[in-house]
């Protein structure tokens, strides 16, 4: 959660940026990074299993031609570093298609006189960034905030498709966790339990997330 909410967040608000032009084609482009989001679940996750594979997969292959001896094991592997979480969360980024159309109406919504304005006070592109596109998107901040640490706290197909919770328990998310004392062990009063600890968490970030949001976030409409 704390690597991958921000991560997809700033992947997705670049796409946005970079999509928020008037070129030629642009709605062609548009719609290309979108598509990953509307493949399913389970079609996505055995193409990255593909592209994952430490053996013969596509991302390997690449590092291999591009000179590294020893790639890194992806999903085979309980390392943090470029082990199966790092696996699961280059997944997570090749869907951030679906975070970056709510981006991208937060900037369509943002006056373009703020620019103008800005532009003849001298600010450049990294000032203008951070004094006028980042205040007024902080209900997207916000609202994409939130509903990563939920779908965080839900991760279930990834892991038991990918890597059956494995290896050595590194990817046994609490979805999974919760699944498997239900419906694998059959332990229905323990799974119910963490069914209902697993909706005071989300209920809890949640109301803490709210109750921080009064001290950064923007509503007013210029």
């Amino acid at each position: 959660m704390l690597i991958g909410v921000p991560l997809g967040m700033a992947v997705g608000l670049g796409l946005a940026l970079l999509l928020n032009t008037e070129v030629r084609g642009i709605r062609l482009y548009r719609t290309i990074f979108y598509l990953p989001a509307v493949v399913p679940a389970v079609a996505a996750a055995y193409l990255w299993m593909w592209i994952l594979n430490p053996v013969n997969g596509l991302l390997n292959s690449l590092l291999k031609d591009f000179g590294v001896a020893h790639p890194p094991l992806w999903l085979n592997s309980p390392s943090w570093l470029l082990g199966s979480k790092a696996g699961i969360i280059l997944m997570g980024l090749w869907g951030a298609g679906s975070g970056m159309i709510i981006w991208l109406a937060g900037l369509k919504g943002i006056p373009t006189q703020l620019y103008e304005a800005a532009k003849i006070d001298g600010a450049g592109p990294v000032r203008r960034f951070r004094n006028i596109t980042l205040p007024m998107l902080t209900p997207y901040i916000f609202f994409n905030l939130i509903m990563g640490v939920i779908g965080t706290m839900q991760i279930f197909s990834q892991s038991y498709i990918m890597t059956s919770g494995g290896p050595d328990h590194s990817t046994d998310f609490y979805a999974l966790y919760l699944f498997n004392q239900a419906f694998k062990y059959f332990r229905m009063g323990y799974a119910s339990a963490l069914a209902w600890i697993l909706l005071l968490l989300i209920l809890g970030l949640t109301a803490i997330q709210f109750w921080l949001s009064r001290k950064w976030v923007n509503y007013d409409v210029v």
